[in-house]
């Protein structure tokens, strides 16, 4: 297939991409790139597409025609982004969202495979979660999630097929790396300083999801018959990899030598906490995910030893999203409205 594929250049997409050119899809990017001078010192495995720097909120029906399929993972990336400026996170994620979706339909976009998250359940309050429980998000970002797929369903019909992806809580190298995930953050600070260290009192269940096991979601989805995934939506992942924090703790303690479980003065519960079931996306002939918690660990902890990962990167502003965005609010390159001033290069320093 031809496909769109928006926020390309971000920590999910930069993974994505080759894995749907090698599968032999023609991809084209999208994306505004506010992480360019974010890229993790690994090298680049950049596949060779055609791409387009633009604000995904000025997408144009003429930038969406001749494509058969659009993979939407650009938006706010997370809680703490969605929080800066809650009205600037509806307007990013939700509403530039459904206006996509509009676009692809009206121009004939066949399939549009919209990243959603399992923060749509937020508080949790079932013992296990599946696709038919009720939405709880307790974040604007969360909220942002449940919107768009409330409204694009409403867009479903025989010549637009919108399916929602509900993914857990991502981990793993990547070449735009995030340092503001449990299992990264948890991996970076004892690789760095021989600690892993918990923020909250680690009882909030998660269900985990490598990268690449994300990444094969959407490319199973784009490839699987039309009406196992019409207006249907999946949580990604596998249902036994949901752990509590302090679980995940222990397991990096167990993964990265000399290292310890600590917990933060004063650390209590987070109210996110849920435990998803991910059985209904093994329908997808091709959804066969490999990851595991355990072989993320060592992934992340073999990336920072060949790196020489410091604390004052992980925790500063060239990896972890909020603080890189408020950086180049203060340095002037972007504006409050999260529109270049100054467009950042590739490999600039943050």
């Amino acid at each position: 297939m031809r496909v769109l594929v928006t926020g390309h250049n971000g920590y999910v997409g930069t993974v994505m991409v080759p894995m749907l050119v090698a599968a032999g899809h023609e991809v084209v990017g999208y994306d505004t790139n506010l992480y360019a001078g974010a890229t993790f010192d690994i090298p680049m495995k950049k596949a060779d597409i055609v791409e387009i720097n633009k604000d995904i909120r000025d997408i144009t029906g003429e930038d969406l025609e001749g494509f058969e399929a659009i993979i939407h993972l650009a938006g706010l990336s997370n809680d703490p982004l969605g929080d800066l400026n809650p009205e600037l996170t509806y307007e990013i994620n939700f509403r530039a969202s459904v206006r996509l979706a509009q676009l692809a339909k009206e121009v004939g976009v066949e399939r549009f495979i919209f990243s959603s998250s399992c923060s749509n359940y937020g508080a949790g309050v079932s013992d296990w979660l599946d696709e038919n429980s009720a939405f709880n998000p307790v974040t604007p970002y969360g909220r942002s999630k449940v919107m768009v797929e409330q409204e694009v369903t409403k867009l479903a019909d025989d010549n637009f097929s919108p399916t929602f992806l509900r993914s857990g809580t991502a981990y793993g190298v990547s070449p735009r790396l995030r340092f503001d995930l449990a299992l990264n953050n948890l991996t970076a600070w004892a690789y760095t300083t021989g600690r892993v260290f918990l923020k909250s009192d680690g009882s909030p269940w998660r269900p985990i999801l490598h990268i690449e096991d994300m990444s094969l979601a959407f490319l199973s989805a784009l490839q699987a018959p039309r009406d196992l995934v019409h207006n249907e939506a999946f949580n990604v992942g596998q249902t036994q990899e949901n752990y509590r924090i302090r679980e995940l703790a222990e397991i990096v303690a167990a993964t990265v030598p000399g290292s310890f479980v600590e917990f933060a003065d004063g650390a209590g519960p987070d109210k996110r906490n849920y435990r998803v079931n991910s059985d209904k996306i093994r329908r997808l002939p091709d959804y066969k995910p490999t990851w595991t918690a355990r072989k993320g660990a060592q992934e992340l902890y073999e990336a920072y030893r060949a790196v020489g990962l410091q604390p004052d990167e992980f925790e500063g502003p060239r990896y972890r999203r909020i603080h890189h965005i408020k950086m180049l609010i203060g340095n002037g390159r972007l504006n409050k409205s999260l529109r270049w001033q100054q467009p950042e290069k590739a490999g600039q320093p943050a």
